[in-house]
């Protein structure tokens, strides 16, 4: 097993835009990716479902960053009023929109004979239905003010590959996938980029407790490094997409592992 890399320190590569991140308080990929944002000289609206981990990381994030970069808003993407309400902070905040992280995703395990209407209703409506609405919202405002964009969505790898009891994931990051292709065909005749990161297996506190120990196991012995992402080495990977080093990356899916298939 390898040992995780040093910590890549920011480099102003975004310096004065305005980032909007879904499902980013806490730490994994979402919180990761504020945070990296932030080193990367941007404005960041957190946004997450749950309200007193989002008001910790929003304070722990404008304490270390100043106040007048961080905002947060409560926001739960399958509420269409509230992912309205997210982007419209954004614009009244800052005056402008021009990163969209789409990292709003909720999984569970079911085999499919087991598997109840609910359950595949609600996975599908947080990952797919959220990223669209989302999706959405982000590219009407890029649209209209007519100064391009950049819009980064979370797919994974299981999107490409099969994986047991994940019938419900897989379909709803396989569709992200195809979501992110279509969308960046449409948004490129205005200058906005729509690209999507394929994360494999990125550790943090919330997945130990709802994955056995097993399936961890199993997991991070399919990585070619031998172990499991740290999420800010997938933070990279969506600032480098949001940066102008990707200014020619539109409509990609990046494996941000060794399983792209």
């Amino acid at each position: 097993m390898s040992a995780p890399p040093p910590y890549v320190p920011g480099h102003q590569l975004l310096a004065g835009r305005t980032a909007v991140v879904t499902a980013a308080a806490g730490a994994g990929i979402g919180g990761a990716t504020a945070r990296r944002l932030l080193e990367e000289g941007a404005r960041v609206v957190l946004s997450d479902a749950h309200a007193r981990r989002l008001k910790e990381s929003h304070a722990e994030l404008a304490a270390g960053f100043g106040a007048d970069r961080v905002a947060a808003l409560p926001c739960d993407v399958t509420e269409e009023s509230q992912v309205a309400a997210l982007f419209e902070l954004a614009e009244e905040r800052h005056g402008r929109l021009d990163i969209v992280v789409n990292n709003a995703g909720l999984g569970g395990t079911a085999d499919l004979v087991d598997m109840t209407d609910e359950q595949w209703d609600k996975v599908l409506d947080v990952t797919l239905n959220g990223t669209f609405r989302c999706t959405r919202a982000a590219l009407r405002r890029m649209k209209a003010a007519g100064s391009g964009g950049v819009i980064v969505n979370n797919a994974s790898v299981v999107g490409w590959r099969a994986q047991q009891g994940q019938s419900h994931y897989a379909a709803a990051k396989a569709g992200v996938m195809a979501l992110t292709r279509c969308a960046a065909l449409e948004a490129a005749h205005y200058g906005v980029r729509v690209n999507a990161v394929s994360p494999s297996l990125a550790m943090h506190p919330h997945l130990v407790k709802v994955t056995t120990p097993e399936l961890l196991e199993e997991l991070t012995a399919r990585e070619a490094f031998g172990r499991y992402a740290e999420p800010w080495e997938v933070a990279n990977v969506i600032v480098f997409l949001a940066s102008g080093y990707s200014s020619y990356l539109t409509g990609e899916v990046l494996s941000v592992s060794s399983q792209h298939p």
